[in-house]
């Protein structure tokens, strides 16, 4: 019954994602020949209100049809009727697709338009990847340190890429996401990174900072996502089937301190250091929160 379920889920997303990506799509090709920046601005706002339709259709769908046990927290900012017309830089843990469609169900219409730090290799997905691009969602490369080592320019391509879509940000209102580990949570990547958290990956600094270093002076603040699965399964497909089990976000503000707006991540040493030990004792502080038994949090 519960793959049932879970094909039907499927079958409801694909078909929610084709009616949303027709008028979208015709407004990316429109906004592709359009010259003007001001107006590309313009049906810009129009495809993030067709983005936020697919979204908002998800969670009817979710509520209605996995009706999901997800405990959710936010902070005091988030529910202040403003909140969805500022900028945000939220930075969560990684354990698998659901992650998306849990904050998205948690952050709707609480936070402008989310863009996601996607791997270039996503822009080939069937439908959804050329979405992600029109909607100026950033593309990054991953590399290797071997990689890095022969070809440090390649670095630099990233860091470009990371400013474009910074810059186009201070246009509008948007809630950038950065799901700071650079990948999935497993057991075996943990061991090879040898982290030090019990239950997370190491904590990538550069893209974060760069968006402080660049936007800083438009967020209203860091919203830092703990996503606990210790009593669900992370599978996408158990997902879909209805049988994730409790899985709890709980989402605290955190200030920009005035240190954060005043370097420059990639050229100052210093300023570097600083970052990275400020990013590793939030992980520290979330490793630990996801180690206690229970949270004090609200049920949607």
């Amino acid at each position: 019954m519960s793959s049932i379920r879970g094909v039907i889920s499927l079958l409801f997303l694909i078909i929610n994602t084709l009616f949303w990506a027709i008028p979208l799509y015709l407004l990316a090709l429109l906004k592709l020949i359009t010259p003007s920046r001001r107006l590309q601005l313009h049906l810009l706002e129009g495809l993030n209100y067709l983005a936020m339709g697919w979204i908002g259709t998800n969670n009817v769908w979710i509520h209605a049809w996995i009706r999901p046990r997800w405990h959710i927290s936010v902070p005091a900012a988030l529910k202040d009727g403003s909140a969805h017309r500022r900028w945000w830089l939220v930075i969560a843990n990684h354990r698998s697709w659901t992650d998306i469609f849990v904050l998205q169900y948690a952050l709707h219409r609480r936070t402008p338009m989310p863009k996601f730090f996607l791997k270039q290799e996503l822009i080939w997905v069937p439908v959804i990847g050329l979405a992600w691009w029109a909607l100026e969602f950033p593309f990054m490369r991953r590399y290797s340190r071997k990689q890095l080592a022969d070809n440090p320019h390649l670095a630099a391509r990233d860091r470009e890429a990371t400013r474009r879509i910074c810059e186009r940000a201070r246009q509008a209102p948007m809630a950038i996401f950065n799901f700071v580990e650079g990948t999935r949570f497993t057991p075996t990547k943990h061991d090879e990174q040898q982290s030090p958290f019990t239950q997370l990956l190491r904590p990538r600094a550069g893209g974060s900072a760069q968006v402080i270093n660049i936007l800083g002076d438009r967020l209203s603040g860091i919203l830092d996502a703990t996503l606990d699965y210790r009593h669900a399964s992370a599978s996408f497909w158990g997902f879909l089937c209805g049988h994730g089990g409790d899985i709890s976000v709980d989402i605290v503000q955190r200030p920009l301190e005035p240190w954060m707006l005043s370097g420059n991540y990639h050229a100052d040493a210093a300023y570097r250091e600083r970052f990275q030990q400020w990013l590793n004792q939030v992980w520290k502080d979330k490793d630990a929160r996801l180690s206690r038994a229970g949270n004090d949090i609200d049920e949607y």
